[in-house]
C-alpha cells in the first residue's frame, strides 16, 4: 500500500492517514518538519503525539528517503512541512527559482525511488487560495504543487481530505 494523503489545513488529513494504520501495532511515524520552538508548534507537535498508539515509533528528521528505508510501515506528515525545512536547512528561500527546482527535484527523484510498500504519505494541497503576496510563498506553493505531483504519481492511491471527509482520487 502505497498512499498520499492531501487537503486543507484542519483537514482531518493527519487523523485519515493515522487511521490507514490503525490495525497495524508497530508503525513508523516520520516527522519531517522544521525545528521551531514557539509555543504553538510545540503544541501542535504534543498533540499529534498523543494520538498515536505507544507502540508506534517517533522518527524526528529531514532525510527523508532514509526514513522510507525504515523496516515496517512508514507514515510522513507531512510533505509540507519536509518541503520547508529541506529549503530552510540548503538556505534557498532567495535562490533563483530555477536552482531550488533542481534541488527539489534530486531530493524528491531521491525519495520516490525509495518509496516502498505500506507508507501513508500526508501533504497540504496548495493553490486553491489567493496568489501569495511574497517571493517565498509563491515558490514554496509552486514547489509544494510539484512535490505533490511526483508523490501521487509514486503511490498506488492519493485521498482527498476536505472537512474530515475522504474522497478516494
Amino acid at each position: 500500500m502505497r498512499v498520499l494523503v492531501t487537503g486543507g489545513v484542519r483537514s482531518g488529513k493527519s487523523a485519515h492517514a493515522e487511521e490507514l494504520f490503525a490495525d497495524r501495532a508497530a508503525v513508523t511515524y516520520v516527522a519531517p518538519g522544521p525545528v521551531h520552538d514557539d509555543a504553538d508548534w510545540l503544541a501542535r507537535i504534543e498533540a499529534h503525539r498523543a494520538r498515536r498508539p505507544r507502540t508506534w515509533t517517533t522518527l524526528e528528521t529531514g532525510d527523508l528517503t532514509a526514513a522510507l528505508r525504515t523496516r515496517g510501515p512508514v507514515l510522513v506528515d507531512c510533505l509540507g512541512t519536509w518541503l520547508t525545512r529541506l529549503v530552510d536547512d540548503a538556505g534557498m528561500w532567495d535562490a533563483r527559482t530555477e536552482d531550488v527546482s533542481a534541488y527539489v527535484e534530486e531530493e524528491v527523484a531521491a525519495a520516490v525511488r525509495v518509496l516502498r510498500a505500506d507508507v501513508v504519505l500526508v501533504t497540504n494541497e496548495v493553490g486553491w487560495g489567493v496568489v501569495p503576496e511574497h517571493r517565498s510563498g509563491r515558490l514554496f506553493r509552486d514547489l509544494l504543487g510539484e512535490v505533490n505531483k511526483r508523490f501521487a504519481a509514486a503511490c498506488d492511491e492519493v485521498h482527498l481530505v476536505v472537512a474530515g471527509r475522504v474522497l478516494k482520487l
